[in-house]
C-alpha cells in the first residue's frame, strides 16, 4: 500500500528564513513554491533523492500547522508516502482499522491529491499518502 517516500513535511515558522537553512547552508535545490489555501499553509519542495523535504509554514493562524507549531514547536510534522492509487488505498486503511483525517482525498501541492493518516492510528506519527498529478 505504502509506495515511497514522497516527502518528510516540517513545519516551520518562516519559509524564507528556513531556506536559509535547507537551501542556502544544506545545499538542497528548491524545486517548487506554493500557497495552499485550503490547508492554510505555504509550502516549499526541496529536492533530496528521489523524495522531497517539505517546508510548510502556516498563513492561517487557526490551521493545523499554526498550532501544531504552538503545541510542539517547529519540527517534524508528518511523513507522506507516494501511491499510485489513494481512493484504493483509502479502502485498504480503513479496513485495516485505520483513521484517516476526512474520508476524501484533497488537493495537496503541485495539483496532487492526498489524504492524512491520524496520528492515534499510526503510532503517533501524521502519515500522509500523496497522488502525484501524473497518477490521475
Amino acid at each position: 500500500m505504502f509506495g515511497e517516500i514522497d516527502h518528510i513535511g516540517i513545519a516551520v515558522e518562516d519559509i524564507d528564513g528556513s531556506l536559509a537553512l535547507y537551501r542556502d547552508k544544506l545545499g538542497m535545490r528548491e524545486e517548487h513554491r506554493e500557497l495552499l489555501d485550503e490547508q492554510g499553509v505555504e509550502a516549499v519542495l526541496l529536492e533530496v533523492g528521489d523524495a522531497h523535504v517539505e517546508l510548510i509554514a502556516p498563513i492561517d493562524p487557526d490551521g493545523g500547522v499554526a498550532r501544531f507549531i504552538a503545541k510542539r514547536g517547529p519540527g517534524i510534522h508528518h511523513v507522506a508516502y507516494r501511491t499510485r492509487d489513494i481512493d484504493g488505498d483509502i479502502q485498504k486503511l480503513v479496513a485495516a482499522g485505520l483513521r484517516t483525517i476526512g474520508d476524501e482525498p484533497h488537493p495537496g501541492i503541485r495539483d496532487s491529491l492526498a489524504i492524512f493518516v491520524h496520528p492515534k492510528s499510526t503510532g503517533g506519527v501524521l502519515t500522509e499518502l500523496v497522488q502525484p498529478a501524473e497518477d490521475h
